[in-house]
């Protein structure tokens, strides 16, 4: 009877009676094959976008019965190396040499098989119909820390919501870690804003709370302050007459410095005067020329106080049948804080008198004194004695006088 041949890994099964004098032979040849299945190594080179075919032939060598098959080439496109039908056996794939490896696939002739998925050295046994890979996720087992390189989890491997609070140390969570505005209000505890945490000027009027405090400037303020330093409640305040007292007069420009117990004043100023009209020829008089503007100002002062003031010149009177000319403007602070501005010129008509210049303006004065202090006969009333200067020339060519200044200083004292 002839010698059959063993389904796996086609050995000579010699029949009784056969091979006398090359039994030894075949026996021999049977151990090199079994060697060959189970310590073999061949080298394979691929066929890009071609298929190999890997062979298992009866009583001789084959490229198939290798335990380990080293594959090599460079792959453009799907390339595939198949195994025999019906052979039974346990492989190593060394895929380690193998550029564009996700190309490969290894299969048995009829069956399926697997598509590699990096050039690595990967297992695989035949179960006689299709190959089977041997993956990670098909064994049993557990990878220890060890056994795990740093380089070798990276963020793709990490599916969403995986990492949890408790797998995160205390001392991981640096400056560094934390995007912008990834830190929102219900992170924070109200606890850890402290006055240490917060930088110079980084709290401004849209992070203070409203306290009902309306925006305004106050005089003289009755101010209420909360234990926090917030302003709860103010008021404007009154100067009491008792503590106002005229400290300051002055006929001529320079600067003004207040008392260092003062806290308010009161400007009085005048423009200058202008000057009269003259005489028609020898007939009517010209007309009398407009005092100047006279007003007052209330200002708050913040120590120490000084500020310049110019007071106007009077107009010149006019000459036989002209007209005189208008008073200056006198200007208190820098910038200019209060005006007064100076009469206009009285007019030569053939009228007698002539028209009579009007009375100054002034402007950003808390009051207009002007109209309210001339009298019937067109002068200042005896209440302003003392204060002789910015009025307008009476007489016929008279000139105006230069502008003046009073000041009243609130000195907080009886």
């Amino acid at each position: 009877m002839a010698s059959s041949y063993s389904t796996d890994l086609k050995l000579e099964l010699m029949a009784t009676g056969e091979n006398a004098g090359t039994w030894g032979i075949n026996t021999n040849n049977n151990l090199n094959l079994i060697q060959q299945a189970i310590a073999g190594y061949e080298a394979v080179a691929l066929s890009d976008g071609g298929t190999v075919p890997l062979a298992m032939t009866d009583k001789a060598l084959s490229n198939a019965r290798n335990m380990v098959l080293k594959f090599t080439g460079t792959l453009t496109s799907a390339s595939t190396v198949t195994i025999p039908d019906s052979i039974e056996k346990f492989y190593i794939f060394d895929l380690s040499a193998v550029t564009g490896v996700t190309n490969l696939t290894i299969k048995t002739v009829s069956g399926t098989g697997f598509t590699a998925g990096e050039a690595a050295i990967v297992a695989a046994y035949s179960d006689g119909t299709n190959l089977n890979e041997i993956a990670l996720n098909t064994l049993g087992g557990t990878i220890a820390t060890a056994q795990i390189a740093d380089n070798a989890i990276t963020s793709a491997k990490i599916s969403a919501n995986q990492v949890t609070t408790a797998k995160i140390a205390d001392n991981a969570i640096t400056t560094a870690k934390i995007s912008a505005l990834q830190v929102t209000a219900d992170k924070i505890a109200q606890s850890t804003i402290t006055a240490a945490k917060l930088a110079t000027d980084s709290v401004g009027p849209d992070q203070l709370i409203s306290t009902g405090v309306t925006a305004a400037e106050y005089t003289l303020a009755t101010v209420t302050v909360d234990a926090d330093g917030r302003v709860t409640a103010a008021s404007s305040g009154t100067v009491s007459a008792a503590n106002m007292q005229p400290t300051f007069a002055k006929e001529n420009s320079t600067n003004y410095t207040a008392d260092a117990d003062a806290n308010a004043i009161v400007v009085y100023m005048s423009g200058g005067g202008g000057g009269a009209g003259g005489p028609w020829g020898f007939g009517p008089n010209g007309g009398p020329g407009g005092h100047g503007g006279l007003g007052y100002k209330y200002i708050s002062i913040t120590q120490p106080y000084t500020q310049p003031f110019t007071l106007g010149n009077g107009g010149s009177g006019g000459i036989t049948n002209t007209n005189g000319q208008p008073g200056n403007a006198s200007t208190f602070g820098s910038p200019t804080i209060f005006t007064a501005n100076g009469g206009n010129a009285g007019q030569t008509s053939a009228n007698n008198p002539g028209p009579p210049g009007n009375i100054g303006t002034s402007p950003g004065a808390t009051f207009n004194l002007g109209p309210s202090q001339l009298n019937t006969t067109g002068n200042r009333p005896a209440t302003w004695g003392l204060l002789t200067n910015g009025r307008g020339g009476a007489n016929p060519a008279q000139a105006g006088t230069t502008g003046w200044v009073m000041v009243w200083e609130n000195l907080g004292k009886e």
